[in-house]
């Protein structure tokens, strides 16, 4: 093979991946930052594979830039090509049955990585010593993001509503929980209704963080309640450690508070939904082998 044929098949694989970032992040400048290449540089390649195809990619609006028909044609072959070319060691890792070796990134709250994964990751790394674990710590919309750009294997956590290109698969289910200190004038109550809980000041965690605020949020301005939040924090011990100190009360899932607490507990599924945590993944998407092992850790009766 010339130098000159090596040399338009590494151009190509190039323009190719200059291409599907821009696809996926919806920018040239997003795209050059995740491949630490310039702006110019990503788009001088897009406008090589477009002369060189005859067809336009992108309409480009200012900064913003949208895919074509040919544009979505071309990301439909392109993908599999660029996904297949940076997952080439974990794929042959794969054929050789070798989850052993290679990387897995998890995205996931700060509940689930703090109470539901722990006992999971210590039965992995003990399995597979060898394999890179990453835990982000991001959830809702921008877990998914992170997921749909191929930037991460899976995530866990909860879901309400599951997109068309997410398959969700559920392990746990926990209720909503109010929690106050022992001697707080609600754990004396027979009857709790939710106008009871907004007269006392709130410790959430901050909504963009936390879906369980978010919930609350919307519930409670669904029934015209306001409500005050007197500490937004992150980090459910933090929170615990001050509805102890009765500076408010607060909400949280039941994998979040045990008897160790030492806080008054009781049920809100009356007025809240109960929640289903479970693995998240893109539909059509393979994973390494190392991540398909973490995620039959998981769920033993997961199959792809």
């Amino acid at each position: 093979m010339g130098a000159q044929a090596v040399r338009y098949k590494h151009n190509r694989m190039a323009q190719l991946r200059g291409f599907c970032y821009a696809a996926r992040t919806g920018s040239f400048s997003r795209a050059a930052e995740k491949l630490q290449l310039s702006q110019p540089s990503v788009s001088l390649q897009i406008q090589a594979l477009e002369r060189d195809f005859g067809a336009q990619l992108f309409e480009r609006q200012g900064p913003r830039i949208q895919l074509t028909a040919d544009g979505r044609a071309m990301l439909e072959v392109a993908e599999p090509l660029v996904e297949g070319i940076e997952k080439l060691e974990e794929s042959f890792a794969r054929r050789r049955g070798d989850a052993g070796t290679g990387s897995v990134s998890i995205a996931a709250g700060g509940s689930t990585i703090q109470y539901i994964l722990p006992s999971f990751v210590e039965q992995y790394v003990s399995a597979y010593p060898k394999v890179d674990v990453r835990l982000c710590n991001v959830t809702g919309q921008a877990g998914l993001a992170l997921l749909r750009n191929g930037e991460l294997d899976f995530a866990v956590g909860p879901m309400f509503e599951v997109p068309p290109d997410i398959t969700f698969h559920p392990l746990f289910t926990f209720e909503p929980m109010l929690i106050t200190c022992q001697d707080h004038p609600l754990a004396e109550r027979r009857r709790l209704r939710l106008k009871d809980l907004v007269r006392y000041p709130l410790i959430l965690a901050p909504k963009e963080q936390s879906s369980t605020s978010r919930l609350l949020d919307a519930v409670f301005t669904e029934r015209g309640l306001e409500y005050d939040v007197r500490l937004e924090v992150g980090g459910y011990e933090v929170i615990k450690q001050y509805v102890r100190l009765n500076l408010g009360i607060s909400v949280v899932m039941s994998h979040c508070v045990t008897d160790r607490d030492q806080l008054y507990r009781r049920s809100l599924a009356r007025y809240f939904p109960q929640r289903r945590y479970g693995v998240v993944l893109r539909k059509g998407r393979q994973l390494s082998e190392a991540a398909a092992a973490f995620v039959r850790t998981l769920y033993p009766d997961w199959k792809e």
